[in-house]
């Protein structure tokens, strides 16, 4: 069964939504390390900081999940990009598995956490599951206030390129995928007509405002 096909998720991930985020150290695994060592490395001249959701069942199936905040700087201006840690752990074969990233406005930091926290809850769950390139996960709820955005595409990581996506580790490597907030237009859209037919349109007119939740939807 795809990800698409369970129309109960958004009331099951609500279900286990954050209620705070936590700054503090944090001890982290050896993929975790690697994982956050690879981040520093890419957005040199961002703080990075590393945090652990609070009261989230996700720790459940993936023990230790944390994830890495990454400010504003020159990678990308007045933006925050978050990233899972422990999805990989929890999921990997043969030295493969996934992390995500989210990207939205600078002080949305704890709400980003949160969804990355919701989509590892499911993603880690069964293998019937996994969640990969060209999926969709629905919220159940707008991602920011305002938005006519409440799905998550699991995209490639158009915004930063191949050396973002690909973290390497001593006979393993993490492939980072980006989940892009749409609406259910959107999904509907991709599930119509496929993934590429609707990542043409988000690139017509010069490419959408992919962080702004007040974006309107493409289709």
């Amino acid at each position: 069964m795809r990800p698409d096909d369970f129309e109960d998720l958004a009331e099951r991930l609500l279900a286990v939504k954050s209620r705070n985020v936590t700054l503090d150290l944090v001890d982290l695994s050896e993929p975790q390390q690697a994982v956050v060592d690879h981040l520093e490395a890419f957005f040199r001249g961002h703080e990075v900081r590393v945090a652990r959701p609070i009261a989230v069942r996700v720790g459940e199936r993936a023990p230790g999940f944390a994830v890495a905040s990454i400010g504003s700087g020159p990678r990308l201006q007045q933006l925050r990009t978050v990233v899972s840690l422990g999805c990989w752990d929890a999921t990997h074969e043969g030295g493969h598995g996934l992390e995500f990233a989210i990207v939205g406005p600078e002080d949305a930091d704890e709400r980003l956490a949160e969804l990355l926290a919701l989509t590892a809850f499911y993603h880690c769950g069964p293998p019937a599951q996994r969640l990969d390139h060209g999926h969709t996960v629905p919220i159940g709820e707008a991602w920011l206030p305002g938005s006519a955005c409440d799905h998550l595409l699991v995209s490639l990581p158009y915004p930063f390129g191949p050396e973002f996506e690909t973290c390497a580790w001593t006979n393993a490597h993490a492939r980072i995928l980006w989940l892009l907030p749409i609406s259910a237009a959107e999904r509907s859209h991709k599930a119509e007509h496929g993934l590429e037919a609707l990542e043409e349109k988000f690139d017509e007119g010069g490419g959408m405002r992919f962080w702004d939740p007040l974006r309107p939807s493409v289709v």
